[in-house]
């Protein structure tokens, strides 16, 4: 059973494209299928073909880049597929049976794979004034009319085409790790002795909108007084194509007024909760990949296959959390804990431990 189809139709009439569903689960040792099926009505095809392709690739910028020679598509990965006339036969899945049943006469079903090495869809956030869609990592399933399956020099129309978005996401693993921990003992000029500094999570992993609660440890032994706690999350994001390029972008910053006095202790939990809709103005940062002006939120942590880090290409997004320490008459003791940011598995959808 089956909510929804999802179906778009090309300019002349002739190609309609059906799929049951948008999202497709990256379960970090495999991903879920694409399976679909196109309707056709031959009569204005002549001696063309009909293909199906589906693309992984690097949107950046708007569309009017392309006037000055600037691509602003790059293919991370694509695959093509004759269905018409028919050369490829998928072994047929319910979802088949549904979308046919859904098409009626003259539909031809097809499947893709995607492979794990490919990036999740990922938005690269846009300033409030810029126009023309997002930069970020999308997925494409396109049907087209052509005479050859991939020829540079033939021209395919608007009207010959018909395609739909859909998104490669990963949701958190049904089983949660213990929770990172980090110390350091830090001294001061001026003072004999130090200030012990230990920070900790209860899990590895939290979803997103949920607060996350820190314990604090700090026994201060210098002769200085610990002004107060700042505690700040940042997102990295790690763009590899042609050539890496990392950048980070601060998406929680909050102050604890918690005064800790030479020769005291303190032991607390502060909780925490990074959110997009504090981040509204932030070009660049990284937002799960969204379909059309639905609502969207910070981009998940990228779940990589051990030793798949170096042939994944596209955005790879990470988080850390700094506990930082302000202590009277300048100097600071900092601590870094990495975090987990995901969305829990919706009911009825299986995914493997992996």
């Amino acid at each position: 059973f089956f909510r929804r189809v999802f179906k778009k139709t090309s300019g002349h009439g002739g190609l309609t494209l059906y799929l049951g569903k948008r999202d497709y689960v990256d379960n970090v040792d495999s991903v879920e299928s694409v399976d679909g099926v196109v309707k056709l009505d031959t009569s204005q095809f002549g001696d063309r073909k009909v293909f199906v392709q589906l693309a992984c690739a690097f949107r950046y910028g708007s569309e009017d880049l392309d006037v000055i020679g600037l691509s602003f598509r790059k293919d991370i990965w694509f695959k093509q597929i004759q269905i018409y006339p028919e050369s490829h036969k998928p072994t047929l899945t319910p979802m088949h049976d549904t979308l046919l049943k859904k098409a009626g006469d003259n539909a031809y079903p097809f499947t893709f794979e995607i492979p794990t090495n490919l990036p999740c869809s990922v938005t690269l956030q846009p300033a409030p004034d810029d126009k023309g869609k997002a930069c970020g990592v999308d997925f494409e399933v396109k049907t087209y009319l052509a005479m050859e399956a991939d020829n540079p020099d033939e021209k395919i129309e608007k009207k010959d085409t018909a395609r739909l978005i859909v998104r490669k996401i990963q949701y958190a693993p049904s089983q949660v790790g213990s929770g990172p921990k980090a110390d350091i003992c830090k001294s001061f000029m001026m003072s004999d002795k130090p200030v012990h500094l230990e920070a900790s999570m209860d899990k590895d992993l939290y979803f997103h909108g949920e607060s996350i609660p820190i314990k604090i440890k700090i026994k201060n032994e210098s002769n200085k007084t610990v002004k107060k706690i700042k505690m700040t999350v940042e997102q990295l994001t790690d763009i590899v194509l042609y050539s890496a390029d990392k950048y980070t972008k601060v998406v929680l910053s909050q102050e604890f007024g918690e005064t800790v006095e030479s020769g005291s202790s303190y032991d607390n939990t502060l909780s925490i909760t990074p959110l997009l809709a504090e981040n509204k103005e932030k070009r660049g940062l990284s937002l799960d990949g969204r379909l059309k002006d639905e609502d969207t939120n910070l981009a998940s942590t990228t779940m990589l296959r051990p030793g798949l880090d170096k042939e994944v290409l596209g955005i790879l997004v990470s988080y850390k959390i700094k506990v930082n320490l302000m202590v009277a008459g300048g100097g600071d003791v900092t601590v870094e804990l990495p975090l987990n940011l995901m969305h829990p598995k919706p009911q009825g959808i299986f995914q493997s431990n992996a």
